[in-house]
């Protein structure tokens, strides 16, 4: 099965000119953007429901599935879920209850207690979101393989330098590694940018006024198997001038560190795979964005 992984908002046109980034930052973006473009496995079962494919499933879980969702029909082609005229509420109801069913075997872990909307597919999701179709524990949509969206900041200091953080070892995904300034799941029903300046209150202690200045820059959709199932998030990447002396402070106990990384720096760590793959992708795309020599030059 592919799954494309889609950049949105950008053309190569008007992307930044490598030249402005030093060789061995160059030599590593690539591989960056392929980290969030991972081939995934045959066999998948897809999701549906009332004949919309939603989501990708492992066929180890089928037999699973079936005994805690009765009403789910369970074909050799996929998994299909009739919810009739079922209400977004009574259908995130219903899922909602399988999850937890799930989550009493021990096959969805990680509870958050925060709810992600699940959309009715669109052709870019990069670009456009679709109407919520229900909405459901956020540990729960990588074992139905639903897709997600997320936040992601690049905080750029005076001098070309970059500040990111190093995820909590206590985080549920991806614990010890580097993530970008700021960075966090997409609730149900909230607004894009209002989520990214509650990560960088949250996450890196941004005050409300300068986390005013966030700036987008686009989109990419990331697909890989994960041990949970299938990750598949558009990660949204905004830009953020933070200015000369900024000391960022953590406030929700899921950064252990933040360190401040020249472009060599930052390149030697990328290639060291030190960053988390989407932290990674969303630092190349972010440095091949049209607004990248701005960025660096806050």
């Amino acid at each position: 099965m592919h799954i494309p992984v889609i950049l949105g908002g950008e053309s190569p046109d008007n992307r930044a000119m490598p030249a402005l980034l030093p060789p061995s930052l160059v030599a590593v973006l690539p591989r960056c953007l392929q980290l969030a473009r991972q081939p995934l496995p045959a066999g998948l079962l897809p999701l549906r429901m009332n004949g919309l494919t939603l989501g990708h499933v492992h066929p180890m879980r089928r037999a699973l599935l079936g005994e805690v969702w009765p009403e789910l029909r369970v074909r050799d082609d996929g998994l299909d879920w009739d919810a009739g005229a079922l209400d977004v509420e009574a259908r995130s109801a219903r899922i909602e209850a399988v999850a937890l069913a799930l989550r009493a075997r021990g096959a969805i872990t990680g509870w958050r207690g925060e709810r992600y909307a699940c959309e009715h597919p669109v052709d870019d999701p990069c670009t456009a979101r679709g109407e919520p179709l229900f909405r459901l524990e956020r540990a729960a949509f990588r074992f139905f393989g639903l897709m997600s969206r997320a936040v992601h900041v690049n905080g750029f200091l005076p001098g070309a330098r970059l500040v990111c953080g190093r995820r909590a070892m206590t985080k549920a995904t991806d614990p010890g590694r580097l993530d970008n300034l700021a960075a966090g799941g997409l609730t149900a029903d909230e607004d894009l940018v209002a989520c990214a300046r509650r990560e960088l209150m949250e996450e890196a202690g941004v005050p409300a006024a300068l986390g005013a200045g966030v700036q987008p820059r686009g989109a990419l959709r990331s697909t890989r198997m994960e041990a949970e199932g299938l990750h598949d998030e558009v990660l949204h990447v905004f830009s953020l001038a933070l200015p000369a002396g900024f000391t960022p402070r953590n406030r929700d106990g899921e950064v252990s560190e933040f360190l401040t990384l020249d472009l060599e720096t930052l390149a030697q760590r990328l290639a060291g795979g030190e960053f988390s793959h989407d932290a990674a992708a969303v630092c190349a795309f972010g440095l091949q964005h049209a607004q990248a020599l701005a960025d660096l030059r806050a």
